[in-house]
């Protein structure tokens, strides 16, 4: 059993928790990074799965996300684009397989025009609301006590145009049903990537990955950290005290060490905050709180082939379909990898029900829905293979919490606010790249700032 004392003990080696031991250590305060896995990432991690180097967790970088943007780069690390060339394959509601290009789906006049409708609304309330304070504006309650689902429905008659809108919020980011969570959750992730807009355009939100895989963000950091990573260490108990100087005292007890430090950080999902027994506990509004949040369900597919066998037909590889059992597959290969990759993503009910498959008739159904977009061909991948975040047992969901119907309003203000030493930071927490490694690295920052301007404030009183 390691005993250590440090300023600041940090309870997670994902992004965020990473990146704010990095720049706690920049400031001049030591550190402990407490890690339940066998591997530090969190929720990004990129492995080799029969012989294909896969992203298994998060992956994509957008324009807007300038905070892991200078991240990657002060980490030396590359990027590059996507696949997008060619044209892309949308399945109505109709069951109709049309071709198209650009960024608008191939459906009729009308249900395009009320498309354009929502999407400006959403647009708007994006705008309005903004993603830092989206509980403190007028419309909050009235927004959060709807779902997504009526609220879509209130604003628009035509259902294809409902469906396809709240595919990019529902089973695109939330993974939640639409009539799971709140028309204010789906204005905060449309604010937290600057508009609804941004997250219609794949070419956006999906722009670039990062050469090599989005771990090494976590997998750099943590060596510059070295020996103040500890993994294989869940951590069962905190116990604090409050010092006469105004300062705390904290006790991390995890399995393989015991930290004494002045702060902590929980940089986990808000589901595992549970996982940890406080001393004294946490306040009542903290357990409610954490009762209202929760994470949403994704089958993340990945499909790798001899060659990226659709590029040859002229197609993308992009495909949508929000009736259809795979509801959207882009082309995933690797940087400079002559074989294709496809990965494709099963949410919440629907990925409820291909759960209740065998795993072979799971990977059947799934890949035939991937064949109705692109050809036969696709039924044989050489590698295949599901990443299955809701049974991991240090995530168990994807791909980060969002608050039930109303939760939002209700407790939003309280989200980051710190009991005692303790200090909350994950990309759940985010407002600009909420669920996204963004989010990681800004909350990882934030955090880091707060406590070490924390720690001034006690250095001056003594």
């Amino acid at each position: 059993m390691l005993n250590l004392d440090r300023d600041v003990v940090i309870v997670g080696a994902g992004p965020s928790g990473l990146t704010a031991a990095r720049q706690l250590k920049k400031a001049g305060l030591s550190v402990a990074v407490l890690e339940a896995r066998d591997r530090v990432g969190g929720r990004t991690w990129t492995d080799t799965i029969d012989g294909a180097m896969l992203e298994i967790g998060g992956q994509w970088v957008s324009p807007d996300q300038t905070a892991l943007l200078a991240l990657i780069e002060d980490l030396g690390l590359q990027t590059y684009s996507r696949y997008r060339e060619g044209e892309s394959v949308y399945i109505g509601a109709d069951g109709k397989r049309t071709l198209y290009t650009g960024e608008s789906f191939p459906v009729s006049e009308t249900t395009a025009a009320e498309m354009d409708k929502l999407t400006v609304l959403l647009d708007s309330l994006a705008a309005d609301i903004g993603a830092e304070e989206p509980w403190a504006h007028p419309k909050a309650r009235e927004l959060d006590t709807v779902s997504f689902h009526h609220w879509l429905r209130q604003n628009s008659t035509d259902e294809e145009a409902c469906n396809n809108i709240g595919l990019f919020i529902a089973g695109g980011m939330l993974t939640k049903p639409a009539h799971a969570f709140s028309a204010l959750q789906a204005v905060l992730m449309a604010a937290s990537a600057g508009s609804f807009s941004n997250l219609t355009d794949e070419d956006f939100i999906l722009d670039k990955r990062v050469v090599g895989g989005m771990q090494q963000v976590s997998l750099l950091q943590a060596a510059e950290l070295g020996e103040d990573v500890v993994l294989d260490s869940p951590v069962r108990t905190i116990n604090w005290t409050e010092d006469p100087s105004g300062g705390h005292r904290v006790t991390a007890v995890s399995e393989r060490a015991v930290v004494n430090a002045r702060f902590v950080i929980m940089a986990v999902p808000p589901n595992l905050y549970s996982r940890v027994s406080f001393n004294p506990p946490l306040p009542r509004r903290q357990h409610q709180m954490h009762q209202h949040q929760s994470l949403g369900l994704v089958i993340k597919v990945h499909a790798v082939y001899s060659s990226p066998f659709w590029r040859e037909e002229g197609l993308s590889g992009t495909a949508f379909g929000a009736d259809a059992v795979v509801q959207e597959v882009y082309d995933n290969t690797n940087h400079e990898d002559p074989r294709g990759t496809l990965v494709g993503f099963v949410s919440d009910e629907k990925a409820d029900a291909m759960f209740e498959l065998s795993a072979a008739d799971r990977r059947r159904a799934i890949l035939e829905s991937i064949a109705s977009f692109l050809g036969e061909k696709a039924l044989n991948p050489e590698v295949y293979y599901e990443s299955d975040w809701g049974s991991e047992e240090w995530t168990r969901g994807a791909y980060a919490a969002s608050y039930d119907l109303g939760g939002l309003h209700r407790y939003g203000k309280d989200q980051l606010k710190p009991v005692g030493p303790i200090y909350w930071s994950s990309s759940d927490l985010a407002a600009e790249g909420y669920q996204h490694v963004d989010g990681a690295v800004r909350m990882g920052q934030s955090t880091a700032a707060r406590i070490v301007a924390a720690a001034d404030r006690v250095s001056v009183a003594q």
